[in-house]
């Protein structure tokens, strides 16, 4: 796949980035609901994670040899995405539903976009729009209605702990999607996602022990809302959608979305779930649910719609070049001494004009991310 060259600033480029971040939070939503019906034949919660890397890691291994000199070029990089966007997520997801209630984990997950706006504009010094931000806020108290945070609620520091860790690797998820295409060697994300998920799947391998489940369970048939059904039907909808075109469509999404947009977007998984888990599973979905699933709603709308940062602060210095030509103008006609000082003051500002609207309309694809 060769990257393509559309601006985020460009109409058709946040189009296609909200398309793929949608597509992508979708494909991930419906992991759990794939995933359940295999817990409950007898599979443990982690043989399950452990069989949907994998699975989509080995799914994924011609990609990877097609791009194998990502290997050699950006080793820190594949290697981090492996151990924070893949294994990280899981490892401290489970290990935080096993101490506290599931939607307080899921929550305290979901916060990683916030973390991550804090993380760009305080850390990395980026400018954030308000949109994004405001966007984020919005989710996040949308998110808390759909996983219903207050029933249930009890604290547990080891827990939470565990949680937010989780949150920090999803930050991991998007920064580093987002710097695999930097730099004087950029990366295909089609191969950060490949190798990614090859080296989660080993480090989970050491955590999980594999060799220890009954995997003839695959073999049978599982039972979801009443019917049965082969084994391999969830198990190959976790692997195939759930992973591998949820991993390939988010990473690429981040080269046309801001990080933080994408971010945002991604929250719309948590209502994804919810809303298969009332489908597929028959879970009741009370008023509390829908309203969240509204608020997250707004909130990723009021993320991706916002102009770049960069891209308003542009146009506010093109309107004030404007101005100051005006100025100039109106200066030179009452007070110059002379024509020719009025000429010069008028082209100049012209030419800050110019170079303003360059700047605006010449940006390329980093414009979003403050490069």
């Amino acid at each position: 796949m060769h990257r393509s060259t559309a601006s985020p600033t460009h109409p058709s480029g946040r189009t296609l980035g909200l398309g793929l971040a949608l597509v992508s939070a979708f494909a991930f939503g419906g992991s759990g609901t794939a995933a359940k019906p295999l817990i409950e034949a007898g599979l443990s919660p982690l043989h399950v994670v452990w069989l949907r890397v994998t699975g989509a890691a080995v799914a994924l291994l011609p990609i990877a040899y097609r791009h194998r000199d990502a290997v050699l070029r950006r080793p820190g990089l594949l290697l981090g995405f492996g151990l924070l966007a893949v294994a990280g997520v899981q490892a401290c997801y489970f290990a935080a539903i096993s101490r506290i209630p599931v939607g307080v984990a899921l929550l305290i997950e979901y916060l990683g976009p916030p973390l991550l706006i804090g993380y760009v504009r305080f850390v990395q010094r980026r400018p954030i729009s308000r949109g994004a931000a405001l966007g984020a806020g919005v989710a996040v108290a949308g998110l808390a209605c759909v996983v219903e945070v207050w029933n249930g609620l009890s604290f547990d520091a080891l827990g939470v702990l565990f949680a937010l860790g989780a949150a920090f690797c999803q930050v991991g998820y998007f920064l580093l999607a987002d710097a695999g295409r930097r730099g004087d060697r950029p990366v295909d994300p089609l191969a950060v996602s490949a190798f990614g998920l090859l080296i989660g799947a080993v480090l989970l391998t050491v955590f999980t022990r594999p060799w220890q489940a009954d995997w003839s369970l695959l073999g049978g048939s599982v039972v979801m809302n009443g019917h049965a059904l082969p084994a391999l039907l969830p198990a190959a909808w976790m692997v195939l959608i759930a992973t591998v075109l949820a991993y390939l469509t988010g990473v690429v999404s981040v080269g046309y979305l801001s990080p933080p947009v994408a971010g945002v977007v991604a929250n719309l998984e948590a209502v994804v779930a919810t809303v298969l888990a009332w489908v597929l599973l028959g879970e009741h979905l009370g008023l509390p649910q829908v309203t969240g699933g509204l608020l997250v709603l707004a909130g990723a709308f009021a993320a991706q719609t916002s102009k770049p940062p960069t891209a308003e602060a542009g146009a506010g210095a093109g309107a004030g070049a404007e101005v100051g030509e005006g100025s100039a103008a109106g200066a030179a006609g009452s007070s110059a001494p002379s024509g020719a000082t009025a000429s010069r003051a008028a082209v100049a500002a012209r030419e800050r004009v110019a170079a303003a609207d360059r700047g605006v309309s010449g940006r390329s694809s980093r414009t979003s991310r403050g490069d």
